[in-house]
């Protein structure tokens, strides 16, 4: 995969993209990652980005010429990649805009910074807008960063078990069961005797429950968006 990330501050990204999942996949070739800082695109001798909104109001609004310049000298007037705006308006990032992405060949992202984009950006540039959270962060990069690793975690040959990733949280719709490991007594907490039986059948079906009653206290919300969770939440009723 390809992955071209707009921003005005490339320096933010040498850290994350040089260590653990992400790096890897570099090392691998299983990904590359190009960073452009869109200012390059400004065409007055100041290296303009941002103007005052019409309309007044605070803060400064992201110009639409030197975005569109830095994505377009990358993949032309016609780009045939998702271009994702990253912005608190967008959509909320799920795990299955991370597998859709997955899919992809190359992927743009746009960071934005200051007081929001000019709409045409919006509207003519970027083909969808994507949200971390309901709050509000300085810039787009930390976003990005989070949409990078979920979506590069996922690429075939990247973790080190291909099952990994479908025993995560969200992937089935449901929060994952609880995880033990060695010791089986650790200050006197017992792991649950079904983990130690052998009895697979019996230990998924725990794991099963375990996920629905997890996910039902802290996420009911998910059961809705679950293919299987709304019919099993009246076992646990």
């Amino acid at each position: 995969m390809d992955i071209h990330i707009f921003t005005l501050f490339p320096g933010m990204f040498d850290g994350p993209l040089s260590e653990s999942i992400v790096k890897r996949a570099i090392e691998h070739d299983k990904l590359r990652i190009e960073i452009h800082n869109f200012r390059d695109h400004a065409t007055d001798r100041h290296h303009t980005v941002d103007d005052y909104s019409y309309g007044g109001g605070p803060g400064m609004v992201l110009k639409p010429e030197p975005l569109f310049a830095a994505v377009e000298s990358v993949f032309g007037s016609t780009p045939s990649c998702p271009i994702v705006l990253m912005t608190p308006q967008g959509q909320p990032f799920r795990q299955i805009d991370a597998e859709r992405l997955a899919k992809e060949t190359s992927l743009a992202i746009i960071c934005g910074h200051y007081g929001g984009y000019d709409e045409r950006i919006r509207r003519h540039l970027a083909t969808e807008e994507l949200s971390i959270g309901d709050y509000i962060l300085t810039g787009g990069e930390l976003p990005a960063m989070v949409v990078i690793d979920s979506v590069v975690r996922l690429l075939p040959g990247v973790l080190g078990a291909e099952e990994s990733s479908a025993l995560d949280s969200h992937t089935t719709g449901l929060l994952q069961h609880p995880l033990y490991t060695r010791p089986t007594n650790f200050r006197n907490w017992e792991v649950p005797q079904v983990l130690l039986s052998g009895d697979h059948s019996a230990i998924a079906e725990w794991r099963k429950q375990q996920s629905l009653q997890r996910t039902r206290k802290r996420r009911p919300d998910l059961l809705g968006h679950d293919n299987q969770g709304g019919s099993e939440l009246d076992h646990l009723k």
